[in-house]
């Protein structure tokens, strides 16, 4: 017992030891208190250490402690050695220990969350240690909402109906699920007696990843049949951020009782005959009873909830009736009515109806009516040009030009689409109208030329052409267009060519004349010249101009600086006088029989 206590004693004494030096100081060790990564991706843990006197065997040790408080070594290493792993654990084949004696994992997973410490050991100095906690993280997927496979819920009922499921895989740490209707959040409620609540439930994958999923629960009421919801998953990640992801939106195929019916005509434009026409009746319940048709309280056959006319006639107008019973709320009045209006217009009537002959210069009318639903207009028309907005067409002194045809066009103009038309010819008779001809050229005497004669007649023409050649005919409506083809003979070139016109009503005729080309085209040629030649002359006339004022302007110049030379180099003065148009030029010298002889003659002007 003794040596027991002794021992003991002994041992005690070692701890007590043991704590002075580290709480003394003796060894100082820092780490990170907290790691962050993310799964997968790869992390050092510094350790960093101060020894209060030299040690030449220190000894870095790496341990983890696990939930139920256990520590386990995991690596170590020795002053100037090699970090060494140790075998079994859950992190063997993922660690190396730096010159440094930090400690790295590659591929972190979720396993892998302790607190790791960092213990040193040197022989003097003593024993220290601190931890690290390590924390991962990791973003689950999108989550997945879905209806229930089921039938539809009935709004009222008094138990709680499945709205939908929401799940959420693999994430780290465990996220959690938040529900929202009509964007906003449902609290969340775990009792089964409420209206409201969830159910959730958790699976640790074999990642070690969470998978989480929560079911919702209600009691809709008929409020809810448009409601929308939703699902997000909430989940942290490093740096303490709380991040979301929202899943996609479902509705409820919610049951309720109809209240009311509306029988709607889907035509937006007004019905005219022909037309296909479709009503819909539906009522504001969930889902659509059978429907009922009638018109003018004879049952009609429909599809569902639309009632269908094909091509409809005005005897298709009337009162259109849809009727539904709902099982679920017999004392509603379910039922709708539709006034159908098919708007019409008759066929046109012209008086008179066969086609017109008139003499030319003759009057023409007729008379057009028709009858419509709704107010109406009666046009005439030929081609695009509106004649006439009454019915009536009158037209005076018929000439050539007003022969065709002629369109009665009735519509109602509050019914697009809605017209009805019909048409009738006008025939002009008489004597042929010959058009202005053009007056026909030809290079030189003896060429072949071509010649047309156009006229209006009533009925066909009959063309003489002299003197004759090779002849044509076309028609172009009621104008007849006749073409010569003969040679410009010198009788041609003197006479011109007569066509002449003819059919039972009287005849017409005109010379049509041919010249030559080259005549026209030598008087305008000496035209051109002419003008450019009396061009030349005027440009000419003014250049001989401007260089005589020069000339003149340049000896102007010279006799007022003295330079000009005439006849003797002794000074001049220039003095007063009246000779040649009031100027006069004297001229003294030293001499004074010089001066005498000046004063008594006319001097010459210089130039």
């Amino acid at each position: 017992m003794g040596g027991i206590s002794l021992g003991r004693a002994s041992f005690l004494c070692t701890l007590l030891l043991w704590a002075f030096q580290v709480c003394s100081g003796l060894v100082t060790v820092e780490v990170a208190p907290k790691l962050e990564v993310i799964k997968g991706q790869t992390i050092t843990l510094p350790c960093k250490f101060t020894l209060s006197e030299d040690s030449s065997n220190t000894v870095v040790e790496w341990s983890i402690k696990d939930d139920q408080g256990t520590r386990t070594r995991v690596a170590f290493r020795a002053e100037a050695a090699e970090g060494l792993i140790d075998e079994d654990t859950p992190l063997s084949n993922r660690l190396t220990v730096g010159d440094d004696f930090s400690l790295t994992i590659s591929s972190v997973q979720p396993s892998d969350e302790f607190a790791f410490f960092c213990q040193v050991s040197a022989a003097r100095a003593g024993v220290g240690e601190a931890s690290t906690m390590l924390k991962v993280f990791f973003a689950p997927e999108k989550p997945e909402l879905t209806r229930p496979s089921s039938q539809a819920i009935s709004a009222g009922e008094t138990t709680s109906s499945e709205i939908g499921t929401c799940v959420s895989k693999n994430g780290y740490p465990l996220p959690r699920i938040i529900w929202f209707k009509d964007s906003q959040p449902l609290p969340e409620v775990k009792d089964r007696k409420e209206k409201t609540y969830m159910i959730p439930s958790v699976v640790k994958e074999a990642s070690g990843l969470f998978t989480i999923k929560s079911t919702l629960y209600m009691q809709p009421t008929r409020a809810d049949k448009d409601s929308v919801f939703q699902c997000t998953v909430e989940y942290s990640m490093t740096g303490d951020q709380i991040k979301q992801k929202k899943s996609d939106t479902i509705t409820i195929n919610l049951n309720y009782p109809s209240e009311k019916a509306t029988f709607t005509l889907l035509n937006t434009d007004p019905v005219k005959e022909g037309d296909s026409v479709t009503m819909k009746c539906e009522t504001d319940g969930n889902p659509q009873p059978e429907f009922d048709f009638s018109k003018d309280g004879n049952l009609i056959s429909g599809q569902g909830g639309l009632l269908t006319l094909k091509s409809v006639k005005r005897t298709d107008d009337g009162t259109y009736k849809c009727n539904a019973i709902d099982f679920e709320n017999l004392d509603a009045d379910l039922s709708g009515i539709i006034n159908l209006k098919v708007h019409y217009i008759d066929p046109v009537s012209v008086i008179p109806v066969e086609p017109q002959e008139v003499m030319l210069g003759e009057k023409v009318e007729w008379q057009c009516k028709t009858k419509a639903s709704a107010t109406h207009t009666v046009q005439w028309k030929k081609g695009s040009e509106v004649l006439s907005q009454d019915g009536t067409l009158s037209i005076d002194g018929v000439s050539y030009d007003k022969a065709g045809e002629y369109m009665c066009v009735g519509a109602v103009p509050s019914v697009p689409g809605l017209t009805a038309q019909t048409s009738i010819s006008l025939t002009v008779k008489g004597k042929p109208m010959i058009e202005t001809p053009a007056v026909a050229q030809v290079g030189k005497e003896g060429d072949m030329v071509t010649l047309k004669c156009s006229a209006f007649a009533s009925p066909s023409p009959q063309f003489s052409w002299k003197p004759p050649g090779k002849e044509s005919v076309d028609i172009e409506g009621n104008k007849f267009v006749s073409t010569v083809t003969l040679r410009a003979t010198p009788e041609v070139m003197k006479n011109g060519v007569t066509c002449e016109v003819s059919n039972a009503h009287g005849k017409d005729n005109t010379t049509i004349s041919v010249s030559l080309k080259r005549a026209v085209d030598n008087s305008a040629d000496r035209a051109d010249k002419q003008q450019g030649g009396s061009s030349g002359v005027v440009i000419a006339v003014v250049v001989c101009v401007l260089l005589l004022l020069l000339l003149v302007a340049l000896i102007y110049f010279l006799n007022k600086k003295n330079k000009l030379p005439c006849g003797k180099k002794d000074k001049k003065e220039v003095a007063r006088g009246e000779v040649n148009n009031d100027i006069v030029v004297e001229m003294k010298t030293d001499k004074a029989n010089e001066e005498a002889g000046l004063l008594n003659k006319r001097p010459a002007t210089e130039q």
